[in-house]
């Protein structure tokens, strides 16, 4: 599992249930190159595998086995590797303590399920656009 070399930009998508990484993956995949892992553990190991894993946004479910997406924030926002990397937490829980832990720890964005598919491409392409700035 790599990114192909599309010339796309690149979101790698975090997300345990295979039917929210098809959705996901069906909805993006025509602005964007798509990888999913089912956990930040499987994320992590997928981004230290090759350079040439390097997304331009990582999209993460909260919820995930083994290491969940504020976990996955944490690690990734200790270290200068992937420190840089902006990160969109997709999750069912609307709890305004979670959203604000997730934002404090890194987070770039934190969007609601369900969420409006349209809503949730203009989000990607603000992070995008004030990343390539």
């Amino acid at each position: 599992m790599s990114f192909a070399n599309s010339g796309k930009l690149k979101i790698l998508v975090v997300e345990d249930d295979i039917f929210m990484q098809s959705i996901l993956k069906q909805y993006l995949s025509n602005s964007y190159e798509i990888e999913t892992c089912t956990d930040g553990i499987g994320a992590l190991s997928f981004l230290q595998e090759d350079m040439d894993n390097m997304p331009d946004l990582i999209i993460s479910d909260l919820n995930t086995p083994g290491l969940n997406g504020l976990g996955l924030i944490t690690q990734l926002k200790a270290g200068d590797l992937f420190n840089h990397i902006p990160i969109m937490i997709l999750s069912g829980e609307e709890n305004s303590e979670m959203r604000i832990q997730c934002l404090d720890a890194g987070a770039d964005d934190y969007v609601v399920k369900p969420f409006n598919p349209r809503e949730l491409e203009s989000r990607i392409k603000v992070i995008l656009r004030r990343i390539r700035k």
